[in-house]
């Protein structure tokens, strides 16, 4: 065993001690969360827009701050963009993480000085609690690789300005330069088929012990690698042994992934996002993510039933259920506040706070009042292709409310590593399995409303060249799940039958 390695597994016992200690007292973590973002930006404007100077409670802050998304805090971030200091948060922010809006256009979130580290420490202790829990330590011996986005940086009124997984790679520990991949150079590459055949060469003859990245892009990395040598990732890389993920939800993506590695891999799920490192897995032995509760992010929820209606009820932690279907709202030390991050998710355990990502609160199907959800499909499409053994490369979903002729239905677009034989097989199970999980989806079907859903098999490669069409190939882009119109099912190639 290296000192390497011993040091990991002190630390790692250090770490999970300390997560033990304020996930067992949730609502006192949150409440001092609370108190110090409200006592540090009271004198910010928004604090003086929104009388921080007043705001004692949870209450005093429903009743002063409303929930807002991007477009809401605009005017605010626009300030800060343009140079001016104590906006949102004390001073000026050390970054903005850039990302792709919709409405918005290109959107700007700050980075600061206090938000920062838990964004690197995030990642780091969700390495640390798997060496806790499993023992399993000898990949901090061997390389790692992250697949992420370009770290080059932009000065914009004297704060650099990048992809937020750009902006963390300038955070790597020194104790990790050595082992991290891919190479500077390689890692500043824009288009991603090239950098990812440039990733390839880099790898291929090195010790690669943790593979991380959005599934659909480690795929795409997988595939070609398999392609190329010949070989299943386990006979290639024989040391990888740990498989970091976030972004998507791998489930439907872990049928084909056993199969290009040639074995079953451990698995770690993160939760980052530009404004905030908000969960992450610390048990391989339990269903969800660790909430951080302590990261300088102050939580609350509404469930997702009540979003739309007029002024819907705001809880904080300790009011929350499992089971429910939350839109997740947070206040950070970065200078946002309120916020609706557009995510829903699900609690899976209170004792501790562990949660699923279940959607985002604008990409579900509601066509016709079913209210379907990311998390309902996906569990669907797994517990299908675990009985046909079909393999899944990539999914949408979409609605089709005007139909040629009889009665609308959704419409699966699936692109398959193979075409099933039996395509009426797989869309039967796809139908049962959703209307298991989803009654108005059910009542809907057998009130001849909607009739069962269809498949639509999307060609070889059909995702990949629509989000290369979109200018939205690797890193951090992910594809939607499901809409609630056709503008992605429009766009898609499509096999003739």
């Amino acid at each position: 065993m290296s000192l390497k390695t011993i040091g990991a597994k002190l630390f790692a016992k250090k770490v999970r001690w300390d997560i033990d200690k304020w996930s067992s007292n949730p609502v006192k973590t949150q409440e001092k969360v609370f108190k110090n973002l409200i006592l540090k930006a009271k004198n910010t404007a928004f604090g003086k827009d929104h009388n921080f100077e007043k705001i004692n409670s949870h209450e005093d802050f429903v009743s002063q701050v409303p929930i807002r998304d991007y477009e809401g805090l605009k005017d605010y971030v626009n300030r800060v963009v343009e140079g001016e200091a104590d906006v949102l948060w004390t001073g000026k922010p050390l970054y903005f993480a850039k990302t792709s809006g919709t409405t918005s256009g290109a959107k700007y979130i700050p980075l600061t000085k206090e938000s920062m580290p838990t964004h690197i420490n995030g990642a780091r202790n969700a390495l640390l609690t798997y060496i806790a829990e499993t023992g399993k330590v000898d990949f901090v011996d061997n390389k790692m690789i992250f697949l992420q986005g370009s770290p080059k940086l932009t000065p914009k009124n004297g704060v650099n300005l990048g992809r937020l997984s750009g902006i963390v790679a300038h955070y790597v520990p020194k104790y990790l330069q050595k082992n991290k991949m891919p190479s500077w150079e390689t890692n500043c590459i824009e288009d991603w088929e090239q950098k990812v055949d440039t990733i390839i060469k880099e790898t291929l003859p090195e010790k690669m012990g943790i593979i991380s990245g959005i599934p659909p892009w480690v795929q795409m990395y997988f595939e070609r690698i398999v392609t190329l040598t010949g070989k299943p990732i386990k006979e290639v890389f024989p040391h990888f042994n740990l498989f970091v993920y976030g972004g998507v939800n791998y489930e439907p993506y872990r049928p084909i992934f056993e199969k290009l590695i040639g074995k079953s891999v451990p698995s770690i799920e993160l939760y980052p996002a530009s404004e905030g490192f908000f969960a992450f897995q610390d048990s391989q032995k339990e269903k969800g993510m660790l909430l951080q509760l302590n990261s300088g992010i102050f939580y609350e929820f509404i469930e997702a039933n009540d979003f739309f209606k007029t002024n819907p009820k705001r809880i904080t932690i300790g009011s929350v259920k499992t089971g429910i279907n939350y839109v997740m709202i947070v206040s950070t030390n970065a200078g946002l506040w309120g916020y609706n991050i557009g995510d829903t998710i699900q609690f899976t355990s209170t004792s501790p706070y562990r949660i699923i990502v279940s959607g985002r609160i604008k990409h579900f199907i509601s066509a016709f009042g079913e209210h379907v959800i990311a998390k309902e499909v996906e569990e669907a499409m797994q517990q299908t292709s675990e009985i046909t053994g079909d393999l899944i490369h990539e999914f949408t979903v979409a609605p089709q409310v005007n139909p040629i002729k009889g009665l609308p239905y959704h419409e699966w677009f699936i692109e398959f590593k193979e075409t099933p034989r039996d395509l009426n097989k797989l869309k039967s199970l796809l139908d049962e399995k959703l209307r298991l999980q989803n009654s108005y989806y059910d009542d809907l079907i057998s009130g001849s409303i909607l009739k069962p859903l269809k498949v639509t098999v999307v060609p070889k490669d059909g995702f990949t060249n629509y989000m290369k069409s979109i200018g939205k190939l690797g890193g951090q882009n992910k594809l939607p799940r499901l809409a609630n119109d056709r503008k992605i099912a429009n766009a898609l190639p499509i096999e003739t039958t």
